[in-house]
């Protein structure tokens, strides 16, 4: 059993050294797409299912309280953290509009919508992503695999930072890491220099 626990943190770091390679150039234009974003004084609108949703709260989180130190709060709201409405929607509407919905309520132009999905194949994000491009919002999408349906509404103006990898467990850890080192580099382009 330890022999395989060693295995998967050997499949972890190859997985994430993999990714990083690939991403860096696209999480340093991402957080300059968040910059612009917040010095337009827009906001950044945020949502995933289940692992993914925890990582859209992680992300938003990080936004509105802080990172790694001391900082006003940045303005970002996680679309999945709000259960009771997210089952009025599923209720009245669709559960595919779970998330377009409070996009069209609460999107306005110049806003970003981030979506984090481990495959890109969640309709409800897909939805979310057309009503995003209604409100003529920018999408930041976090995804793995083949980027799956949210992949293909991407156009120019977007951004897809995509995990060479089919294993759920590797995309959510690598999305993790991903949203650390965007926070770090949104602290720093917004509130000054780099800390080690």
């Amino acid at each position: 059993m330890e022999q395989r626990v060693v295995t998967l943190f050997h499949h972890s770091l190859e997985a994430t050294m993999n990714a990083g390679e690939i991403l860096a150039p696209l999480i340093a234009e991402a957080s300059e797409m968040v910059v612009h974003t917040l010095l337009a004084e827009s906001k950044v609108l945020l949502c995933g299912n289940g692992v993914s949703g925890a990582l859209a709260q992680s992300f938003c989180s990080q936004l509105t309280g802080g990172f790694q130190r001391e900082r006003p709060g940045l303005p970002a709201m996680a679309l999945n953290s709000d259960g009771v409405s997210m089952g009025t929607v599923a209720q009245n509407h669709s559960s595919a509009d779970t998330f377009a919905h409070p996009v069209r309520a609460l999107g306005q132009p110049g806003d970003l919508l981030v979506i984090i999905s481990s495959d890109g194949r969640d309709s409800n994000l897909v939805q979310a992503m057309r009503a995003a491009r209604d409100r003529d919002m920018g999408i930041l999408a976090l995804t793995g695999g083949d980027g799956g349906d949210c992949a293909a509404l991407l156009d120019t103006h977007d951004i897809e930072l995509r995990v060479p990898s089919d294993v759920a467990a590797e995309v959510h850890q690598v999305h993790l890491l991903t949203i650390f080192c965007l926070c770090d580099l949104i602290d720093s382009s917004l509130f000054g220099g780099y800390e080690d």
